[in-house]
């Protein structure tokens, strides 16, 4: 008898051994995938306005997602986001045909707070292109990296159109040109690299219409559900 019992505890040792084997194994497997990428689709949304001259205008923002990833160096200050979406703009009314409208998506981009800095009364919203602002350096299809600091936000431009100005100097433009009714802007994979942001980092999408008629110029705002790029 006491040999049987004896046998029984060193059978009952050995599975409890490799449960805990599975359950450490389990373990990892569930870091692993905590520092996989975040898909989130985000809702559509759209806003009516009507001008002066009785032009009404439609801003609706569809299809948009964000791809949150993790730093491939596995560091706390820096992670990507690859943001799609489409926009788009629609005009009712007499002066519908002859208007031209400036339609400009883009995100503000927001950190908590930086490594070894703090919020102060001039933390705010910037703004820039490549070579107007070394903290975001966007390329013809809006992919760039952003450096925020200590309770900053940026906005930053899914287009940028590199065209001559009067003086045949370069210039950039965050819009796409629309002559007529309607029109839209779409884009896949748009890169937004974020560094430097040791605290909890946001971003938000917006779309400006800013429309032009015969007798009236109004800008249009709709903005998109805030998302955590963690």
């Amino acid at each position: 008898m006491k040999t049987s019992i004896a046998n029984g505890l060193r059978r009952g040792l050995k599975a409890a051994g490799i449960g805990a084997t599975v359950a450490v194994a389990i373990g990892f497997a569930s870091a692993g995938a905590a520092n996989a990428d975040t898909f989130v689709e985000l809702p559509a949304g759209n806003m009516t306005q009507t001008l002066p001259d009785g032009t009404s205008v439609t801003v609706r923002l569809d299809r948009e997602t964000a791809n949150i990833s993790p730093s491939m160096g596995a560091t706390a200050l820096h992670r990507n986001v690859w943001v799609s979406g489409q926009a788009s703009v629609q005009l009712d009314g007499p002066a519908a045909a002859s208007a031209k409208t400036k339609l400009q998506p883009g995100y503000i981009v927001a950190c908590q707070l930086n490594l070894g800095g703090t919020a102060g009364a001039g933390a705010g919203v910037k703004a820039g292109y490549a070579g107007q602002n070394a903290s975001i350096t966007p390329s013809a299809n809006g992919n760039g990296t952003v450096t925020l600091g200590p309770g900053q936000a940026m906005d930053f431009k899914i287009i940028d159109r590199t065209l001559a100005n009067a003086f045949d100097e370069e210039a950039h433009y965050g819009f796409n040109q629309i002559s007529g009714p309607q029109g839209s802007v779409t884009w896949q994979d748009s890169t937004i690299a974020i560094g430097g942001c040791a605290g909890y980092a946001q971003a938000r999408s917006y779309v400006k219409a800013t429309v032009e008629t015969a007798t009236s110029v109004q800008q249009v705002t709709l903005w998109g559900q805030p998302f955590s790029i963690g």
